[in-house]
């Protein structure tokens, strides 16, 4: 009797070990040339934070107008959104992630020659309409190769490119800003924009070699490692629904209040990242070199907080609670950072947690829809979240915007964006544990 009940315990030992192997193999095949097309474009969506240090008195833009410019790519990303992950659910990501990217890049470009707010407001757009589906596409894609056990991890790498972006593109930004102005009769900010544009079209034109469709694609795995994947990812969604009509999806309470949560989330995330350089240019730092170096530290900081909450949260199985964290110390400390203006070194501590929380909710976040859809719902669940959700990506920067204008102050402001998050920390509670909890 006891060796009947030892052999299933050896015999799926060297199992489990392969198929660490085999996931670890998938993850450095695939991972980090993702993080590199985020990485590229999170740098082409943000870096008008430090392109306003400059931009703004060029082309005489208010808070107001800014707010307004940096929300209007939103629209647009919002509107296609959608549409963009039925279409790479249809042609394959290879296609359709490298026209999204090669898109983009040729728009960030065209920042450089913007002469207008009116200008500013369309390119932003365009940018939006460009960039559309590339986040929701890569989500899903994720779910083609890693099971829900596996998925926070792979999840995680593909999100450190947002603080990455700011570690290493925060000080780039300032470096180019500092470097060039005056080159060509140019202010340093246009080019910024041409310069951080290029990383983008190589990416694009580089992920028709790098980013396979499917397992089944590649011959970098066996046939038993395909196989072994392929019954993994059954597994995993026997519990999703992969089959409804468009009503039964659009009456689906859980992608309404996924989608509502999602709104909270960007509302914080969208507002640390328009908004960062400001509030330490604030603090006194006004060079745009020292600037963007000191905004790398909170960054830097996301980085290590995004990791270790991705493995505990893999390690444990446990969603809830590893997204309800980081939501809270990102409000709070986002609610502490107006009584620090003027001191750095506390400017910086706190903006630091506010930093790590509110990008450290995105990735922990989609972790969870996957959860519940499959097959081609997953495909239009996702974009459906995301673009609900990046309406806040407007409304974020426009609010703020709108706020600091009318009061002249940026606390007014944060207080806003501070009460929407806890509203999300709520809503997180009414998400059924036993489905994302695995």
């Amino acid at each position: 009797m006891s060796l009947a009940t030892e052999m299933p315990r050896d015999v799926a030992a060297p199992k489990d070990e392969h198929r660490e192997r085999l996931y670890a193999k998938v993850t450095w095949r695939l991972m980090p040339f993702l993080f590199f097309c985020f990485f590229a474009a999170y740098l082409d969506r943000v870096n008008v934070g430090f392109a306003k240090l400059q931009m703004a008195s060029e082309l005489g833009l208010s808070e107001y107008v800014y707010g307004l410019g940096a929300g209007i790519f939103f629209i647009g990303y919002a509107l296609f959104e959608v549409p963009s992950n039925l279409i790479m659910h249809k042609v394959g990501a290879r296609l359709w992630i490298a026209r999204i990217m090669i898109t983009w890049g040729i728009v960030s470009g065209l920042f450089a020659f913007a002469q207008t707010p009116m200008h500013f407001y369309i390119l932003r757009f365009l940018l939006g309409l460009a960039e559309a589906g590339f986040a929701p596409g890569v989500l899903l894609y994720i779910t083609y190769w890693f099971p829900s056990a596996r998925r926070s991890r792979a999840m995680s790498i593909f999100f450190i490119a947002i603080p990455i972006s700011g570690v290493l593109g925060s000080p780039l930004s300032g470096w180019i800003m500092d470097t060039f102005h005056g080159s060509s009769g140019w202010g340093g900010w246009r080019w910024l924009f041409l310069l951080e544009a290029i990383p983008a079209l190589i990416a694009g034109i580089a992920t028709f070699w790098m980013l396979p469709n499917r397992p089944a694609d590649v011959d970098w795995l066996s046939a038993d490692d395909k196989k072994m994947i392929e019954a993994d990812l059954a597994e995993d969604n026997r519990e999703k629904t992969a089959h409804m009509s468009l009503r039964q999806f659009l009456a689906d309470k859980r992608l309404w209040l996924l989608s509502l949560l999602y709104f909270c989330i960007v509302m914080g995330q969208y507002a640390i990242s328009f908004w960062l350089p400001t509030m330490v240019k604030a603090a006194g730092v006004t060079d745009p070199l020292e600037n963007g170096l000191i905004s790398a530290i909170p960054f830097l900081f996301a980085v290590v907080v995004i990791l270790v909450l991705a493995r505990s949260a893999d390690l444990r199985r446990e969603r809830r609670f590893h997204l309800m964290l980081p939501m809270a110390m990102g409000a709070i400390a986002l609610a502490l950072s107006p009584l620090a203006i003027g001191n750095l070194p506390l400017s910086v501590l706190i903006l630091s947690f506010a930093t790590a929380g509110l990008l450290t909710q995105t990735a922990q976040f989609w972790s969870i829809p996957p959860a519940f859809l499959g097959g081609v719902w997953a495909a239009a669940g996702i974009g459906a979240i995301n673009a609900i959700g990046n309406v806040a990506g407007f409304v974020s920067p426009f609010v703020i915007g709108w706020v600091v204008d009318a009061t002249k102050s940026l606390s007014a402001g944060l207080y806003t964006i501070t009460a929407v998050e806890l509203i999300g920390v709520a809503l997180v509670l009414l998400i059924p544990a036993r489905q994302v909890n695995r």
